[in-house]
């Protein structure tokens, strides 16, 4: 079975650059892209009966060229990837794709490559040392029905250790009401 990918995406750096490429308002996707805090939090409370993590793809990889150029790593070098769909209700909800430097995964960040189907989120919220950058909004190429058309990143810093979190919002979770 082909699994699904997470999709190539143009970043800009906010709504409002969203706004005028699109050239229309946001509306489901506004309450997404711009939620503070713990993504996976707030999609475990708009769950009616249950929320998991789905491991799609995860190991050593080369990060994209402009992946390595937002982390600031060379774009040669491997970083730890991983890609899952958050599901709620049995459906779906998000793609998410994050890449690891190899420096952030030494010490404390071993685990990083050890959550299984715990979400990340839930780790990183739970370390007071985890900041997380600005956003950035995504518009993003879907090549058939079902995939995410639009979704947002940003960085964790801890100290000198960085990572890169993309969501990307599928149509089941844009169709239900925030």
């Amino acid at each position: 079975m082909d699994l699904p990918r997470a999709p190539e995406a143009r970043w800009l750096p906010g709504v409002p650059a969203v706004r005028l490429m699109l050239g229309r308002p946001l509306t489901h996707e506004l309450y997404w892209l711009t939620l503070e805090g713990s993504l996976t939090r707030a999609l475990q409370l708009r769950c009616m009966e249950s929320f998991h993590v789905d491991v799609l793809r995860e190991g050593y990889s080369r990060p994209s060229v402009e992946e390595a150029l937002t982390l600031g790593i060379p774009s040669r070098q491997l970083a730890w990837i991983r890609e899952v769909q958050l599901c709620g209700d049995g459906q779906p909800w998000v793609m998410a794709r994050t890449v690891i430097p190899l420096d952030t995964l030494k010490g404390n960040g071993r685990r990083l490559r050890h959550l299984g189907r715990r979400p990340l989120g839930h780790f990183l919220f739970s370390q007071r040392r985890w900041h997380r950058g600005p956003f950035q909004i995504g518009i993003a190429r879907a090549t058939a029905p079902g995939q995410p058309t639009i979704g947002r990143r940003s960085r964790f810093f801890r100290g000198k250790d960085a990572l890169l979190v993309g969501e990307y919002f599928l149509p089941n979770l844009l169709a239900r009401t925030p």
